[in-house]
């Protein structure tokens, strides 16, 4: 759901060849019909029945049921009670906690004629962009079953037309008929609402495509419909020839998230003039994407394409977490103007730059590795790696490298760092009075801290040995001496 947008490629390098003989290899048991057989073993031996009562159904209704009212709540609280969430709690508490929230669903035009025909428009316009405009073909990492995705790198493409074509409706809209595409923010409780159900029912139509009409054959069932909705049932679902992860993680997520904060952007112009405070966070912000759909093919290998199936979790969370919550700072900023003055504004983007800079500089020398097949340098020096091997669910062994060098060789998800510094740059602008704007750093802390473990799981179910022998060369996870 993070975007991601994070360089946790299982492999940590690159696969070369095939190798016809390997020993000391591992299978490979990431996604398809045998890793949920081995998942639903694996539960049955370590847990019984209350383990899988708890993590395979409890904990996704949990989740399924927090997310959608954070988001909600979260606009709601911005928009109705400055920010406040204590006020926003008093609010719905008056009336019972249930009855309350109730009434913040109830209270918002649900599937109104204007947000859909917008989301309607945009959807289009996204899927026009990802057919039409060209882009070199790129390939994600073999599946388990030996299907290799293929992609279209277009994706800066796309992200640049899109907000040259924002720029010029908010143009023509503001000169000719005297309107604003800032309207979007005036009504984005109908655009919450209205997205959370269309995303419902794209998941529930991809949960029974996976099942009875799947692309490939990494798809299948847990044998519990409740989780299966979660999780997903297809790792690389198409519908009408439009790849969905990419739809709706990358078309949709990673580019409204953009466009709203342009939005808001445009909002605080309106109701305050210029206000450093905001075009720090939102350049900051910008130059975060920028720097995402440059490097969106590397995206295509991490943990959120090639592991995470769509789903529950990744669909609606694309399509309706990101932008109610990642956005949310900007958001926030329109109706709490804070003026940093030049010295706080230079500080807080340098340090943001910089972080963004580290940030891809860590993705580039993964990326490096993989291409030259480890035949460059890091750091001024030859890369240390480790020759991972491992099998195919066909018996085809192949072999990965693992890099031990650069900002590899410090934490194993030391990346995350900087991603956190850099978010932490963009929230700071919005003061310390509310807690509202702090959410999305509070949230990606959280997701990025529970993407090491899983990292950790994935990869030595992945390698075997190799990558204990990679953990003792590189024992943290991702702070350097602390964890």
């Amino acid at each position: 759901m993070n975007g991601e947008r994070h360089m946790d490629d299982a492999s940590n390098g690159h696969v070369t060849r095939r190798q016809p003989d390997v020993s000391n290899g591992h299978t490979v048991g990431l996604n398809g019909n045998a890793d949920i057989s081995r998942r639903r073993a694996r539960l049955e031996d370590t847990g019984g029945f209350s383990f899988r009562l708890v993590n395979y159904t409890l904990v996704p209704i949990f989740l399924m049921l927090f997310s959608a009212n954070i988001s909600l709540l979260l606009w709601h609280a911005c928009a109705k009670h400055d920010g406040s969430f204590l006020a926003e709690y008093r609010s719905i508490a008056e009336q019972g906690l249930f009855r309350g929230l109730c009434r913040v669903w109830l209270d918002i035009d649900v599937l109104s004629r204007f947000s859909c025909l917008v989301i309607a428009g945009y959807c289009l316009f996204a899927v026009v962009l990802m057919k039409l405009v060209p882009g070199r073909k790129v390939y994600g990492p073999v599946t388990p079953k030996g299907h290799r995705p293929v992609y279209k790198d277009n994706g800066f493409s796309c992200f640049l037309i899109t907000m040259l074509t924002f720029g010029a409706l908010q143009f023509v809209l503001k000169t000719r008929y005297g309107l604003s595409a800032t309207v979007v923010y005036d009504r984005f409780g109908e655009f919450l609402v209205t997205l959370t159900v269309l995303s419902h029912v794209l998941c529930l139509a991809l949960y029974f495509k996976g099942l009875y009409g799947p692309s490939t054959a990494e798809h299948g069932s847990s044998g519990n419909p409740i989780f299966d909705y979660y999780w997903g049932t297809e790792l690389y679902p198409r519908l009408f020839g439009v790849d969905v992860k990419v739809f709706t993680n990358c078309r949709f997520g990673l580019t409204v998230w953009p466009l709203l904060v342009a939005i808001h952007a445009l909002k605080s112009y309106e109701l305050h003039g210029f206000v450093d405070g905001m075009w720090v966070s939102g350049a900051l912000q910008m130059a975060y994407f920028a720097k995402f759909f440059w490097w969106e093919a590397g995206y295509m290998r991490t943990m959120d394409i090639a592991v995470d199936r769509a789903g529950f979790y990744i669909c609606w969370g694309c399509l309706v977490f990101v932008p109610g919550v990642y956005a949310s700072v900007s958001m926030y900023l329109v109706g709490h103007p804070v003026r940093l003055g030049p010295c706080a504004s230079c500080a807080l983007s340098a340090v943001g730059v910089c972080a963004l800079l580290v940030n891809y500089w860590a993705d580039w020398q993964k990326l490096r590795v993989r291409d030259t097949g480890g035949r460059c340098t890091i750091w001024g020096g030859r890369p240390e790696l480790i020759r991972a091997s491992y099998v195919l669910e066909s018996g085809e062994a192949r072999h990965s490298l693992l890099l031990v060098s650069g900002f590899w060789g410090l934490a194993r998800h030391f990346h995350y760092i900087p991603e956190l510094v850099l978010a932490l740059c963009w929230t700071l602008p919005a003061g310390f009075v509310h807690l509202a704007p702090y959410c999305y750093l509070v949230i990606l802390t959280c997701i990025l801290i529970h993407r090491t473990y899983r990292d950790d799981r994935k990869c030595s179910a992945k390698y075997g040995h190799f990558w204990s022998q990679y953990c003792d060369r590189v024992p943290y996870k991702m702070i350097p001496g602390l964890f």
